[in-house]
C-alpha cells in the first residue's frame, strides 16, 4: 500500500477518518480533470485517500473550492461591470472585445487577479478593460503594462499617483502635506516609504521632475550655475520641496485608462406592474 512508503512522522499527520471521503474522492477526481498540470498528482492523492477517508481532506477542498468559488464571482461581477459599460449597439466595441488582442488582455488581468487584492484595484481592473474595449488612445501594449502596474504598485503608489495628475508641477513636500500624514523624521520608516515609493514610481517610467520642452516636445537641458553653491551636509530630504514632479506620458493615460470611470449604459428598470416589495399588485 502506499501508506507503508510514507515516512512515519508524516503518517503521524495524515488527517483522520470521517465521513467526508466520497465528497473529497469526488472533488480530487474532478479538479484531476479541470488542472491537466496537476492531473496526475490528484489522482494518485485519490487511490490513496479511498482507503483513509480523511475527513481533514475534504474540509481543506471545501475551503479551497469556495475561495476558488468566491474568486469566480468577483470576475463575473466585474465582466458584468464591463458590460453594462459598453454600448452594445457599437459594432466596432463588437469586433474589439471578440478580438484575439482584447481577449489576451482580458486573460491576462484575470490570471494577474492575486494581484488585486483590495476592491479599489478590481475597480482599477474593471476601468482598464472596459476602457481598452471603448477607445484605442493606448495601444494593447501598453494596456498590457496598466495591468502590470496593477500588481506591481500598493494603492498608496495610485494615491500619489492621483494626486500629482490633480497637482502637477508638485514638490514631494507638497505631496506628503496633502496626503495628511503628518510630520516625521527624516530617520523614520515613514521617510523611507515614501523615498522608495517615489523611487518607484520615478524609475517605472509613471512620474518624473518636471522638464520644460520646445514646439517638437523635445526636453530642453537644464543649464548649470559656473559658480556652484557650496555642498551642504545634509542629505536631500524625503520630503524635498525643491523639485517639482508631473506625470509622464504612460501616467497620464494609465489615469485615463484605471481611473476614469465609464459610465453605466444598461440600467435596470424594474416593471411597473411590480411594487416595491417585488408582488404583482391585486
Amino acid at each position: 500500500m502506499i501508506e507503508d512508503n510514507i515516512p512515519e512522522p508524516c503518517r503521524r499527520e495524515l488527517p483522520g477518518s470521517g465521513g467526508g471521503g466520497q465528497a473529497a474522492r469526488a472533488a480530487l477526481q474532478a479538479l484531476s480533470g479541470a488542472i491537466p498540470l496537476l492531473g496526475g498528482l490528484l489522482s494518485a492523492a485519490s487511490g490513496y485517500w479511498s482507503e483513509q477517508e480523511q475527513k481533514r481532506v475534504n474540509d481543506f477542498l471545501q475551503a479551497w473550492l469556495k475561495m476558488l468559488q468566491d474568486e469566480f464571482r468577483e470576475k463575473q461581477q466585474v465582466i458584468g461591470d464591463i458590460i453594462v459599460r459598453l454600448n452594445v449597439h457599437d459594432e466596432e466595441i463588437g469586433k474589439r472585445v471578440r478580438s484575439d488582442e482584447y481577449q489576451a488582455l482580458l486573460r491576462k488581468a484575470f490570471r494577474n487577479w492575486s494581484g488585486a487584492e483590495s476592491a479599489k484595484k478590481r475597480e482599477y481592473i474593471r476601468n482598464i478593460l472596459t476602457n481598452a474595449a471603448g477607445t484605442r488612445l493606448a495601444s494593447d501594449e501598453v494596456v498590457s503594462l496598466f495591468i502590470d502596474w496593477l500588481q506591481r504598485y500598493s494603492e498608496f503608489h495610485f494615491t500619489v499617483i492621483a494626486d500629482i495628475y490633480h497637482h502637477a508641477g508638485s514638490t514631494r513636500a507638497e505631496v506628503w502635506d496633502r496626503l495628511g500624514r503628518g510630520v516625521v523624521r527624516e530617520d523614520s520608516a515613514d521617510a523611507d516609504l515614501f523615498k522608495l515609493l517615489i523611487h518607484d514610481l520615478s524609475t517605472g517610467h509613471v512620474i518624473r521632475q518636471h522638464r520644460e520642452s520646445d514646439y517638437h516636445g523635445n526636453f530642453i537641458k537644464v543649464s548649470r550655475p559656473k559658480n556652484r553653491p557650496t555642498a551642504s551636509r545634509v542629505m536631500t530630504s524625503a520630503f524635498d520641496d525643491g523639485k517639482q514632479y508631473e506625470l509622464t506620458a504612460l501616467g497620464e493615460q494609465f489615469v485615463h485608462y484605471a481611473m476614469t470611470e465609464v459610465t453605466v449604459k444598461i440600467a435596470y428598470q424594474p416593471s411597473s406592474d411590480v411594487d416595491e416589495y417585488g408582488s404583482q399588485p391585486s
